[in-house]
């Protein structure tokens, strides 16, 4: 070992180009010649999919190899891991479709609360009160009415 890169505090959701760790450590891989970093697993890496290919592609472009703790290569674009790793990310985006994929009547109603110039907690308590609510009959997060709002 060369040495330890970490991103403490950063969501696995986050770009791993934005971390501090991994920007250190792509510096430190250019300066000193090292072409081979290891990561505990694939989901340590990145949770999201394409949060992983760009990061991966980035290492690629450096000509750097990144491998799993126990030994996968996920620069191996077709080796098992990576499409372990693509189908397993693949079933995580394509889960439970929400009120944006489905019907169209909650995306035009949250739209309509929130340029009326509600914020996101009261355009989500708004569409509560008129049965929009998650699975679990709970009112819909701000982030899931952001997403509502953005899908007009």
């Amino acid at each position: 070992m060369v040495d330890w890169f970490y991103d403490a505090g950063m969501s696995g959701d986050a770009p791993v180009s934005d971390g501090p760790g991994f920007t250190a450590m792509l510096d430190r891989s250019v300066s000193n010649g090292v072409r081979t970093v290891i990561v505990e697993s694939a989901d340590r890496f990145a949770r999201k999919m394409l949060t992983a290919e760009l990061g991966i592609l980035l290492l690629v472009s450096r000509g750097v190899t990144l491998l799993t703790a126990a030994g996968a290569n996920l620069t191996d674009t077709d080796g098992e891991t990576r499409v372990a790793f693509r189908q397993k990310a693949r079933r995580q985006t394509e889960g439970q479709k929400g009120h944006a994929r489905g019907d169209p009547e909650p995306v035009r109603l949250a739209v309509s609360i929130w340029r009326e110039g509600r914020t996101l907690p009261q355009t989500s308590a708004a569409l509560g009160e008129r049965g929009y609510l998650t699975a679990k009959h709970k009112p819909l997060s701000a982030s899931q009415i952001k997403c509502l709002v953005e899908a007009e």
